[in-house]
């Protein structure tokens, strides 16, 4: 039996979406973040050094990081449903979005949370000037201009396809959905960029999607 060790508002979302899809059966066994430090539990040291989520375990394999978990699950007990044939264009795509999605789109939009966080956050009052100057400085003049760029050539790129590796649905569309959900609540995707509110749309709508929210509980990602 597959056991999802899920974090409240975490990644591990994503995993208990996917398992759904494959129709899998699994156990998930839930932590929660720390209320004021938002950090994940102690407890999840436990089962991997690195205390983070998600992490899965498989009989005698324990498995961290969304791609490696994603992959692994697609290539395990997919059967070809979720993962393009090896050596087609559409597994070169696959990969590169399997890597993108963490390697590239979620770096700007963490740094776009941690300095809305300095914006706002308490401080004393000869500090909070200057703090939030830098802050201001730092998303307009960097991190918002990445993150649109990013934004720009996801959706140029689901202008070729309905889904990221191409005309069918797989396991990368889910590695996907985090880093667009988090930005459509900070990064600043709309309805402006059609296509990639399409995708949202699309995805939030799949059977396996909903299952997946049910089983996982309340869902919101960190402002």
């Amino acid at each position: 039996m597959i056991t999802v060790h899920h974090l409240n508002n975490s990644r591990s979302q994503r995993i208990l979406w996917l398992l759904e899809e494959l129709g899998l059966p699994y156990e998930i066994k839930r932590y929660q973040r720390d209320p004021k430090t938002m950090l994940a539990p102690p407890e999840l040291r436990a089962v991997h050094p690195l205390g983070k989520s998600p992490v899965i375990s498989d009989g005698d394999l324990t498995i961290a990081e969304s791609g490696a978990i994603v992959e692994y699950l697609a290539d395990r007990y997919g059967g070809g449903k979720l993962a393009p044939a090896p050596g087609t264009p559409e597994r070169l795509r696959y990969t590169y979005w399997m890597h993108f999605a963490e390697g590239s789109a979620m770096p700007p939009l963490l740094m776009k949370l941690i300095f809305d966080r300095i914006e706002s956050g308490p401080m004393s009052f000869f500090a909070k000037p200057i703090a939030r100057a830098i802050a201001r400085k730092g998303k307009s003049g960097y991190v918002q201009p990445n993150i649109d760029r990013i934004l720009d050539f996801m959706e140029s790129e689901l202008g070729k396809h309905l889904w990221f590796a191409g005309a069918s649905f797989s396991a990368v569309d889910i590695q996907m959905s985090f880093p667009l959900e988090a930005a459509s609540v900070r990064g600043g995707l709309n309805e402006g960029r059609p296509k990639l509110w399409a995708f949202l749309q699309n995805i939030h709508a799949r059977p396996a999607y909903l299952r997946a929210l049910e089983k996982g509980g309340k869902y919101e990602l960190l402002r």
